[in-house]
């Protein structure tokens, strides 16, 4: 789910090439994204040591959100019923909220679906299906069925029962499709939370949306310029997109206790600041023999966290090379989001009076690409925090031991203005720098 939010608003085409959902290669959705911003509070991150060349035949709507992460809006049951869900390459679950409690505004009625079937925790799938999960399905005492629970590092947590289900996508119907109808938890940010009606998984486990309904990859473009973007699953090639710069999934055979084997793993190289490469060893960026120290590419998440020694580098690199450019907001007690602790005082309480355009360029280096970071998506206005005249704008990379997280994490602020490519078939995440406003565009996707 997402790890800070701030509201994103989406409006969603549905370009299908096939009527059918035989998925596998052949079918494509394009989904294009606008984005509106608001108050990010902390929500979750898991993986912690607490726990057109392409020919197009029709068009549907379909609304889109966005709270940090994706949330699409589609239909679900017989007859259906619209639900919103948080698209999240960090989970592999989907579910619903299937109880109504005062602080829920949309969830899932399974009593008046004809459709609707719960997994009895009898049948083989409660164990077969579910081996990619955290936490071990188990039998329901009160009804005998496959209950699941999920729970994430800000200590919130959600618990239901597998069930099948009809998820209807445009014209599109996918039957028996696995999902949890979740019926307790606690949360975090209820506030936040109450606006979606659950969540769908979108990593590399056995009961992840990609996974049941067989794309080959998916992408998706989110643009820093004019608050659009798109989402893609499915294969398409265009003409005017660049050729991708393409990175391996890493992948382990045996279980480790902080590593997620179904979560897009990549492989850092070094960082670079400027055209300076920090001193740092390769071994900095390895797991360790516990799992600890894994690199995440997370679309749930909104900023980029690294792991202490290597933040600290990072950190002290930066504010090196911005000396006489920016001026440090000196707080000691201030730290946003609980893990960002570098912040600077722009002037300008609405509008920043300095150009972030010479900024030294931060570059994230693995095997075969790269991913850059310049301009204004190196630093983030800090909501309410004013002085004087002045604004408070904090960098943008965070440090995971502050959040008790031992991992790096890879969010979706830093991959604005790229084109993001998941390659399930090929096992590989591939970049392209491209400005997404325009990518819309040219894909001829209003908004």
């Amino acid at each position: 789910m997402s790890s800070f939010r701030f509201l994103l608003h989406f409006t969603v085409f549905l370009l299908l090439f096939h009527q059918n959902f035989s998925f596998p290669a052949k079918q494509t959705l394009l989904l294009p994204l606008k984005t509106t911003l608001g108050q990010p509070p902390l929500a979750y991150l898991r993986n912690s040591k607490l726990s057109s060349s392409a020919a197009i035949a029709t068009t549907n709507k379909l609304a889109f959100h966005h709270n940090v992460t994706l949330t699409v809006s589609l239909s679900v049951g017989t007859p259906p019923q619209n639900v919103t869900m948080v698209l999240d390459t960090g989970s592999e679950l989907s579910w619903l909220h299937c109880k109504k409690t005062p602080n829920l505004n949309s969830i899932f009625t399974p009593q008046t679906s004809k459709s609707y079937k719960p997994l009895p925790c009898a049948s083989p799938v409660c164990r077969t299906r579910t081996r990619d999960l955290s936490v071990p399905a188990s039998c329901d005492p009160n009804n005998k069925l496959c209950h699941v629970a999920v729970s994430y590092a800000d200590a919130s947590s959600i618990e239901g029962n597998l069930a099948y289900e009809n998820f209807v996508i445009g014209s599109s119907t996918r039957p028996g499709f696995l999902f949890g109808c979740m019926d307790s938890g606690f949360s975090s940010n209820s506030d936040e939370d109450s606006k979606t009606t659950g969540l769908m998984g979108m990593n590399r486990g056995l009961l992840s949306f990609v996974s049941q309904m067989g794309f080959p990859k998916f992408s998706y473009c989110i643009s820093g310029f004019d608050s659009s973007g798109v989402l893609l699953l499915g294969d398409a090639r265009f003409s005017w997109l660049k050729k991708l710069n393409y990175t391996p999934l890493i992948k382990i055979s045996d279980p480790l206790p902080y590593f997620d084997r179904v979560a897009y793993t990549v492989q850092p190289e070094g960082i670079k600041v400027g055209n300076k490469i920090l001193n740092l060893p390769r071994s900095a960026f390895v797991p360790d023999h516990t799992g600890a120290g894994q690199t995440m590419v997370d679309s749930g998440t909104q900023f980029t966290f690294l792991m202490g020694p290597v933040y600290t580098a990072l950190r002290n690199e930066f504010l090196q090379q911005t000396r006489g450019v920016l001026r440090v907001y000196e707080d000691p007690n201030f730290v946003f989001q609980g893990a960002m602790d570098l912040c600077y005082r722009v002037a300008g309480s609405t509008q920043p009076q300095v150009s972030f355009s010479n900024l030294p360029r931060v570059s994230l280096m693995f095997q075969g690409a790269e991913m850059s970071v310049s301009g204004e998506r190196l630093l983030y206005r800090a909501p309410g925090m004013n002085k004087g005249s002045d604004s408070v704008y904090c960098f943008t990379f965070g440090n995971s031991d502050l959040l008790g997280i031992e991992a790096f994490v890879i969010g979706h602020h830093h991959q604005q203005n790229v084109w993001m490519e998941f390659d399930l078939v090929n096992s590989r995440v591939g970049f392209a720098e491209i400005r997404c406003d325009l990518a819309r565009q040219k894909l001829g996707v209003g908004l």
